[in-house]
């Protein structure tokens, strides 16, 4: 019988400093996990990643921190290699790479629009062409979206716009690595309390959002919480492996399909 447990499983995380990203690291490493790699992209995160790193390292699984910018397939290719050259090839590669811009769509520039798709969909699938290279038959991939590709909003064309993509990346994907027992996964947050999505947003903004969700007046600031999420992401990399080929928004009822 396949074993979908994290015990004993290697697992890439970029973007896993910090937020979101080190959130999963640190529970997946207390989920028994032999050896997690966490990506960061800029040298502002190396303490973060480095905090991390000491955090998986204390219950006991091997832990590495690289820096890139995976904005190009070649840098991509590049962490893949040395993950595997380091931990092992990977059973569990997840994504949480992403970049916010809300702006109207006849104020964004062409570098603005470039820059979005770069670090939006042209990362989002070189992770998964070299997930598909690399990770272990009977693997788990995860890709974070938005619940914004739920919303019929303005102001967020080249955020969501270029998410966007990432759900038929993840639906070919199942089905092309499928046959190796890989499932495949992408996940769309609701807007989280993390630094991630202050930077973006007015005053009022902020206020409808925390109070947007079915479930906002349940939650402590009224916005997705990190340790919403995590557990589903847990589901998906062990027992939920039967799901593969879907988004799946996480969000307290903000938005949905």
């Amino acid at each position: 019988m396949t074993d979908h447990t994290i015990q004993g499983k290697s697992v890439l995380i970029t973007g896993g400093a910090k937020n979101l990203g080190g959130l999963i690291a640190r529970d997946l490493a207390s989920q028994g996990a032999r050896a997690i790699a966490l990506h960061y992209n800029s040298d502002a995160t190396k303490a973060a990643a480095d905090s991390t790193v000491a955090a998986i390292k204390a219950v006991g699984a091997e832990a590495i921190a690289l820096q890139a910018d995976l904005s190009s397939a070649q840098a991509m290719e590049t962490l893949f290699r040395t993950v595997t050259e380091r931990i092992g090839r990977p059973d569990i590669a997840i994504n949480t790479v992403g970049k916010v811009l809300k702006k109207p769509i006849i104020e964004i520039s062409e570098a603005e629009f470039d820059d979005m798709s770069a670090v939006n969909a042209k990362s989002a699938f070189f992770f998964l062409k070299e997930a598909g290279k690399h990770v272990n038959d009977n693997g788990k991939i995860v890709t974070l979206v938005t619940s914004l590709l739920g919303a019929f909003t303005p102001f967020y064309a080249a955020y969501a716009g270029m998410k966007a993509p990432v759900e038929h990346f993840t639906r070919a994907a199942a089905k092309e690595f499928g046959e190796r027992g890989i499932s495949v996964t992408a996940v769309g947050p609701g807007p989280m309390d993390t630094p991630f999505f202050y930077p973006a947003e007015g005053a009022d903004a902020v206020a409808y959002h925390k109070t947007a969700a079915a479930l906002s007046s349940f939650s402590p600031t009224g916005l997705t919480q990190i340790e919403d999420v995590v557990p589903f992401i847990r589901f998906l990399v062990s027992a939920g492996w039967w799901i593969t080929g879907q988004t799946i928004l996480i969000n307290g009822g903000y938005t949905t399909k």
